[in-house]
């Protein structure tokens, strides 16, 4: 044990000597605790879903290192932390299964959306107690820069939605994506109406940004399957670079027979959790790009794993756009996974600049994000400038059965 401890420590410390990181030993990480954990909401953010919640979460140790993390509901917040209050932050897989497993229900996608948030803060922890990033932990960069979409072009002053795609495409992004037509308002949507309409708007869209992968179309599960296919058998002869959520979510396996009818390249995952929400369409090809993203999945590692899944069938990454830190944490993981299409989303084309996060927190220029070599997730949150909530320093006094094999991993109670 003495000598293993031993290799460890050199191993680390030979390691931060070579890349001038301050050592650190594996043996000193091990005495680090979780102490608090702090729930913030943000200011003025108008969407407060469960699934979309944009709360930041404080995890402090006894060190006095913090890591931030972001989403969550204030319950689901509370409910994990409490299971979270004295245990080893280095040990985030271990975290993860015990939040995961231990309360015997596998967890809703609003479960995983706070668990996405805490154990996204123990990643920044991890990285700061090391002085290293996130992507570093992860294997190291695997590209320059990831490319990236817009839907929208705020920016631009034209006037129109095709001259809007120009600019964007001139500034530097990958991509311009556009919504079908109809449903905002009161007014009733008309299926037919409106997938004649989607198909033109497409076709000049097309036109305007010479194909080639310049655009791409979101149908937000509005249409039915006839109407959808429609749709997509339509635009087979254009070049969107994905179609997105043709149709509902709900029923996974109808990418069975939907893959079927249409050969458009499809995009899916946005609404789904972790990679059991997934997997089947990467396996059997029945998309073409996950749209799963952070915190939603339940986590970094989380989404690692499904990168390795999306690597491994040949599959694309577009993760969804959630909140500002997440979009941070997202570059770190694209930017350091290997499938080979990659891209992500800004919307409407500009960069988010949250007062409660330094300014420079994503390292985005002319339409691409590029890593952020700062310790940790990279990103400086000012409490000062959030809404407090609460804050959890006892563990949970219901604690649930964890069952644990001879060599301490966690199964199902």
């Amino acid at each position: 044990m003495q000598r293993r401890r031993f290799l460890e420590s050199a191993f680390l410390g030979s390691a931060a000597m070579l890349i001038g990181f301050p050592t650190r030993s594996a043996q000193a990480a091990s005495t680090i605790k979780i102490t608090k954990i702090r729930y913030y909401a943000a200011p003025n953010y108008n969407k407060p879903l469960f699934n979309q919640a944009r709360g930041i979460v404080e995890i402090e140790t006894n060190t006095g290192i913090i890591g931030i993390g972001e989403g969550g509901s204030k319950d689901m917040i509370e409910q994990c932390a409490q299971m979270m209050i004295g245990e080893d932050p280095f040990r985030i897989e271990h975290i993860w299964q015990y939040l995961y497993r231990g309360m015997f229900y596998p967890p809703g996608r609003e479960k995983l959306h706070a668990l996405g948030a805490l154990e996204m803060a123990l990643w920044d922890i991890k990285g700061k107690v090391l002085n290293v990033p996130v992507y570093e932990l992860l294997g190291g960069s695997t590209r320059e820069f990831i490319e990236c979409y817009a839907t929208g072009f705020r920016p631009s002053k034209a006037k129109t939605e095709e001259e809007r795609a120009t600019d964007c495409l001139k500034a530097g992004f990958r991509s311009y994506r556009i919504g079908p037509t109809g449903g905002n308002g009161d007014l009733p949507f008309d299926f037919f109406e409106n997938a004649d309409k989607t198909i033109d708007f497409s076709k000049r869209i097309d036109q305007a940004v010479g194909g080639k992968g310049n655009w791409a179309i979101d149908l937000h599960t509005r249409f039915d399957t006839p109407e959808a296919v429609k749709i997509c058998s339509a635009l087979e002869e254009l070049s969107p670079y994905f179609v997105e959520d043709a149709i509902r979510s709900e029923n996974p396996g109808v990418y069975r027979t939907f893959r079927q009818a249409t050969k458009v390249p499809l995009a899916v995952g946005e609404q789904f959790g972790d990679r059991w929400d997934i997997n089947e369409l990467i396996e059997q090809h029945l998309i073409d790009y996950s749209r799963v993203t952070l915190p939603n999945c339940g986590g970094i590692t989380e989404l690692k794993k499904i990168a390795s899944l999306c690597e491994t069938h040949y599959i694309g990454m577009i993760p969804h756009f959630t909140g500002p830190l997440s979009t941070a944490a997202l570059v770190h993981v694209l930017g350091s996974s290997s499938p080979s299409r990659v891209m992500m989303e800004i919307a409407g084309g500009e960069v988010e600049r949250p007062a409660y996060f330094n300014d420079d927190y994503l390292n985005f220029s002319k339409g691409k994000l590029y890593l952020n070599p700062e310790p940790g997730l990279g990103v400086k949150f000012n409490p000062k400038k959030a809404d407090f909530i609460m804050e959890i320093t006892e563990k949970t006094k219901f604690p649930h059965p964890v069952l644990k094999s001879p060599d301490g991993a966690i199964h199902n109670w």
